[in-house]
C-alpha cells in the first residue's frame, strides 16, 4: 500500500527519516524545514509506490518489499532540498523523476545482494532472502522498467542523463568485479569505481534537477559537482563503517568488503601503510576466497595497527568540504544551508 499523506504514522517515520539524516543539531537548527520535507518525501513515495502494481502479485510484492528495505531516501530528500533551494514551492515537476531516480538505486541494491548473496538489507532479509534469485533478478529489472517508464515525461536531455547514470553504474560493477581481491589495483581504481556507483546517479539526479528549474549552466554544473563530491564522501564512509561501525545501527553484518575481497579505501590505505612483513600477512588474508571469522577479525587487527580510520575518515571530509564549495553558484537561503548540511552528513553518519 502506498504511504498516504496523511497518515500519521508515515509521516512520523518520514520525520524520523529527515531527523536521522541530518542530525539532531542540525535538525533543531533547521526545524521550520522539517514540515516541508517531510511532506515532499511523502510526496516521492506516494510516487514510487503509485507505479510499482504489476499483473502479478508476487512481483509487486517483490518490487514493493525492495522499496521499503532500499534505504533512508536520501537521494529523494537530496532532490527535493536542491529543488526548493532553486526557489520551488512544490514537488510536482520533480516528483517523478525523484522516484525514477529512487527506483533506479533500489534495483542496484537488489541487484548487488543477488551478486554479494547477501542475507540482510538494513536489518530485514533481502529480496534474495525473502523471494528467491530468480524472482529477486527480475524484480530489481522490473524497477528499473519503472524507472525509465517515469523518466519518460521529461525532455530527451533528461532522459539520457538518467539512461548515462545507468550505464555508468553498470562499468562500475564491472570495475568492482575484475579488482576483487586484488590490493594492487590501488586509489586511482577505487575512485573510477565509486564515482561510476555512487556518485554518478546522485550527480545526474541533481544536474536534472537543475535543468528541470531552468537553472544556467554554472548551477546545473555546480549541482552536478556537489552530488558528485557527496557521493564520494557518502561511499567513503560506508567503507569505513564496514570496518569500525555499529552493526545495530547499520542493520548489517561488518566487514562485507573484507569477506568479499571489495578493495576499499580502507583495506587500501591499511595495506599501504603496514610494514613488508604484515604487508604480506595482510595481502594473504585479504585474497583468501572463503573468510573465516578469525580472518577477518586478524585484517581488522593489522587495520587498527595503522592510522587507517583517521586518513580514510578526513577523506571523506574533504569530499564533504569540497561538496559545499561546489554550492557556490547556489543562491543563499535556508535549502542552500540544508544541502551543506546534507554533505557534512554524508561524511559524518554513524548508520
Amino acid at each position: 500500500m502506498s504511504p498516504r499523506l496523511e497518515d500519521p504514522a508515515a509521516n512520523s517515520s518520514l520525520e524520523d527519516l529527515v531527523t536521522r539524516t541530518l542530525g539532531v543539531d542540525a535538525s533543531v537548527e533547521l526545524s521550520e524545514l522539517l514540515p516541508v520535507l517531510v511532506r515532499d518525501v511523502g510526496e516521492i513515495d506516494w510516487r514510487v509506490n503509485e507505479v510499482l502494481a504489476s499483473t502479478y502479485a508476487q512481483l509487486t510484492e517483490a518490487a514493493r518489499y525492495a522499496v521499503s528495505t532500499g534505504g533512508k531516501r536520501v537521494r529523494p530528500l537530496l532532490m527535493a532540498a536542491t529543488h526548493r533551494a532553486l526557489g520551488a514551492e512544490t514537488t510536482v515537476p520533480i516528483r517523478s523523476l525523484a522516484a525514477a531516480f529512487q527506483l533506479i538505486h533500489t534495483a542496484t541494491l537488489v541487484h548487488d545482494d543477488v551478486i554479494d548473496h547477501s542475507e540482510t538489507r538494513r536489518g530485514q532479509p533481502s529480496v534474495l532472502r525473502a523471494f528467491g534469485t530468480p524472482l529477486a533478478i527480475v524484480s530489481g529489472d522490473y524497477l528499473f522498467v519503472r524507472a525509465f517508464e517515469l523518466a519518460a515525461e521529461y525532455p530527451k536531455s533528461i532522459i539520457l542523463r538518467c539512461g548515462e547514470s545507468c550505464a555508468d553504474l553498470a562499468e562500475g560493477e564491472v570495475l568492482q568485479e575484475a579488482s576483487r581481491f586484488d590490493l594492487s589495483s590501488g586509489r586511482e581504481h577505487y575512485f573510477r569505481v565509486v564515482e561510476r556507483k555512487t556518485a554518478a546517479i546522485i550527480a545526474a539526479a541533481l544536474a536534472s534537477v537543475a535543468e528541470i528549474a531552468g537553472a544556467p549552466a554554472t548551477v546545473v554544473n555546480g549541482l552536478h559537482a556537489y552530488g558528485k563530491s557527496v557521493g564520494i564522501a557518502f561511499q567513503i564512509r560506508d567503507d569505513l563503517l564496514d570496518t569500525y561501525g555499529d552493526p545495530d545501527l547499520l542493520g548489517k553484518p561488518l566487514f562485507t568488503d573484507l569477506r568479499e575481497g571489495n578493495p576499499t579505501l580502507v583495506s587500501l590505505e591499511a595495506y599501504a601503510r603496514l610494514d613488508p612483513r604484515h604487508q604480506g600477512e595482510f595481502e594473504r588474508l585479504f585474497q583468501l576466497r572463503h573468510k573465516r571469522p578469525r580472518h577477518l577479525l586478524r585484517l581488522k587487527e593489522l587495520t587498527d595497527e595503522t592510522e587507517t580510520a583517521t586518513v580514510v575518515a578526513r577523506e571523506s571530509e574533504q569530499w564533504s568540504e569540497r561538496a559545499i564549495r561546489a554550492l557556490e553558484p547556489i543562491p543563499p537561503g535556508p535549502y542552500r544551508r540544508l544541502l551543506e548540511r546534507l554533505a557534512h552528513g554524508a561524511a559524518e553518519r554513524r548508520f
